[in-house]
């Protein structure tokens, strides 16, 4: 096939077609943005961020909240907690408390820890995705340096982030005059996201689950074997328990709360924890001194904008007001210029 030339040298030309397609000429719409066209839209965009941020701080300030931080208030335990030799010991502190009005609605507990980093890099990492399904549960691959204990038998779940999981155990108590305790049902169902309870963990397809992890043994730092977690409900036993599903969603800051448990609406608590007397009863294990941290314990309701938080709401009112700056600022300028070209005309 012969290439035609269009230059001296006999070469082939490089040079696009002369259709309206490849020399760009194609009809397009060219939008004239005027004053009057674009500031509309500024004073829209603020206003909505600006009415978004007012309702989600009002929102958040509706949500009622109760947080004690315990860690010094169980020092018996704290002190207990930080000789290693003392892993296998009980100790328990009760911590009165007063909700001065009503929490109506669902009521949900956290457990909170300062100064945890869980955002290391090395310890995001130190799991195994594949033991976690239940597909091979001797697969420790990648969960350094919790991989295998002393004798090499594999740990069952591996890693760090299993290993370090929070293990105290909280109860809540109800006292509707001072001769009368009442413990306040727990749900530990419902707190995990559907995701992770259905697709990213399994457990091992087995009738017995302790047969099923057998020639594995516990993280270094558990009491219980994964399949001994819930002593009261077997369906929460092994990679399905509840809150060990919980822990293993790391957090990015260091300080940051995870939910424990929720309250079981029914008999004196159908519509939430009444105003009164209270107390938390601590089965204190996970040791947070030795990392200069500290524990706390919330009760919150939530309302449908989630829990108590204030950051979106001034962020929504923030870029509203900016939003809103920026268009008078605009106008200003637009009038001032327009009525500076009607003097020079006159």
């Amino acid at each position: 096939m012969e290439v035609k030339s269009n230059n001296s040298r006999g070469l082939p030309s490089r040079m696009p077609d002369n259709t309206a397609y490849k020399q760009q000429c194609l009809p397009a719409w060219r939008p004239y943005l005027t004053a009057w066209a674009v500031l509309p839209g500024f004073f829209t965009t603020g206003a909505f961020f600006l009415g978004m941020g007012i309702l989600l701080i009002l929102s958040a300030k509706s949500i009622k909240e109760i947080e004690i931080t315990y860690t010094d208030l169980c020092s018996n335990c704290s002190k207990l907690r930080e000789n290693a030799s003392n892993f296998y010991k009980e100790c328990t502190c009760s911590i009165p408390f007063s909700i001065p009005e009503k929490m109506p609605g669902n009521v949900y507990m956290y457990y909170k820890l300062h100064n945890f980093y869980q955002n290391h890099h090395r310890y995001i990492i130190s799991r195994n995705n594949r033991q976690l399904l239940g597909e091979d549960i001797t697969n420790v691959e990648n969960c350094a340096p919790f991989q295998k204990v002393s004798s090499g038998i594999p740990i069952a779940p591996c890693g760090a982030i299993a290993n370090s999981m929070f293990n105290d155990t909280i109860l809540l108590s109800y006292y509707p005059n001072s001769s009368t305790r009442i413990d306040v049902p727990l749900l530990s169902s419902g707190i995990t996201w559907w995701t992770d309870k259905h697709v990213k963990f399994q457990n091992p397809r087995s009738s017995n689950l302790s047969s099923a992890f057998a020639g594995t043994a516990k993280p270094p730092y558990w009491r219980k074997p994964v399949y001994q977690l819930d002593q009261e409900n077997p369906e929460n036993n092994g990679f399905l328990n509840n809150d060990f599903i919980v822990w293993m969603r790391v957090a990015a800051l260091p300080t940051f709360k995870n939910l424990y448990r929720r309250i079981h609406r029914i008999r004196q608590f159908a519509d939430g924890l009444p105003a009164g007397n209270y107390s938390f009863d601590i089965s204190y294990n996970f040791p947070v001194t030795v990392f200069k941290g500290e524990k706390g314990v919330v009760l919150s309701t939530v309302t449908w904008s989630g829990g108590k938080n204030f950051f979106l709401g001034i962020a929504y009112t923030a870029t509203g007001a900016v939003t809103w700056l920026a268009a008078f600022s605009m106008m200003a300028v637009h009038l001032k210029l327009k009525k500076k070209n009607a003097s020079f005309q006159h």
